[in-house]
């Protein structure tokens, strides 16, 4: 019942152009994390491809037509996605990692799993490639999760860029709740703390928009007074978690202020509401994360987190004043007051 890793070193042959954030070279620190905790006794498991029915349930089939297409070529998607002659295959093995990391939590086998896969998927529109992202690896997971019985699947996304592909698959959905912390104003300026879903899906998006600078004591207020309350009222079936790692310190994109630490601590928060609400079911999923250093370490912090026994978070002291957390929750439950007690 111990936690697995999936993860393959063909995720280094999605290529991108010289000088692009989302290079090989962060698939090589994935073989590098993936290798040291197998040889500690991880298991590190090979994923199977997903199949063009696992991806239209959140992909339309003219889209997945369309990506297929690319096979054998680069392609510029638009001006930050592209593919390479590999990307369709090696993207089908991203969304099949997350696919394989719920039937084997879902099936009981392993109580939490982390699929390490490039390209991310977050962004990806029903429609659309966007924000380095073909297929949306942890959207597919959620709708796989749901096809085989689970009743209710929450998606907690701490990237430090909204996951606008996410939200728009599920924000008519009460089945699925979706919660992100993510820097805003920014890329790709969706995620207002006013966007809360729609139609029956109305309160089961979960916006947490904090302003750049952000600490691990902001990250902690939103996780303490909206993410915790709102996951146990929700009581999933599963926690699904977009690992994105971009919000570190170190990170050449992200404007955040987070440590290797808080990554830890927030996947704790989380895995503290799976352990009450799921019998401790969790598949993070990997997305971004840039500078090659913060993303080897925070890897393993999470790692860790997940491998070990269940403990409160230990949230690290920035030693930062800060109000933007305050001002974050205070936003969000004039938002959700109809929805949800906090």
């Amino acid at each position: 019942m111990s936690m697995m890793l999936i993860h393959s070193d063909r995720f280094a042959e999605h290529q991108t152009p010289p000088g692009h954030p989302e290079r090989p070279e962060r698939a090589e620190v994935m073989d590098a994390v993936a290798n040291r905790w197998r040889a500690r006794g991880v298991d590190v498991v090979a994923p199977r491809a997903a199949t063009k029915e696992q991806l239209a349930r959140v992909h339309d089939p003219d889209y997945i037509r369309r990506i297929s297409e690319t096979t054998g070529r680069a392609k510029a998607l638009d001006p930050d996605t592209y593919t390479s002659p590999e990307s369709y295959e090696i993207a089908l093995l991203a969304a099949g990692a997350a696919i394989d990391g719920v039937e084997r939590v879902m099936g009981g086998s392993r109580t939490t799993a982390l699929a390490l896969v490039r390209p991310p998927g977050h962004h990806a529109e029903r429609d659309r490639a966007m924000g380095f992202c073909l297929f949306n690896n942890v959207a597919v997971a959620a709708a796989h999760a749901r096809a085989g019985g689970a009743g209710k699947v929450a998606v907690v996304d701490y990237d430090v860029h909204h996951g606008n592909g996410t939200q728009h698959v599920f924000e008519s959905d009460p089945h699925v709740l979706y919660i992100s912390a993510h820097q805003f104003p920014y890329y790709p300026g969706t995620g207002a703390a006013t966007e809360t879903g729609h139609d029956r899906g109305e309160g089961f998006t979960v916006n947490l928009p904090l302003e750049v600078g952000a600490v691990a004591e902001d990250y902690q207020c939103v996780f303490a007074d909206v993410v915790a309350p709102v996951l146990r009222q929700f009581e999933p079936d599963l926690v699904l978690v977009s690992a994105g790692f971009d919000a570190h310190e170190r990170d050449p994109l992200g404007g955040m202020r987070l440590t290797t630490e808080a990554f830890a601590a927030m996947t704790m928060e989380l895995r503290a509401v799976a352990e009450e609400c799921c019998r401790g079911r969790l598949v993070a999923v990997t997305e971004g994360g840039y500078d090659l250093q913060a993303l080897a370490a925070s890897l393993g912090a999470v790692i860790e987190t997940l491998e070990g026994p269940a403990a409160a978070p230990q949230w690290p002291s920035s030693g930062i004043a800060s109000s933007r957390g305050r001002e974050c929750v205070a936003a969000v439950r004039q938002s959700l007051a109809a929805h949800w007690t906090l």
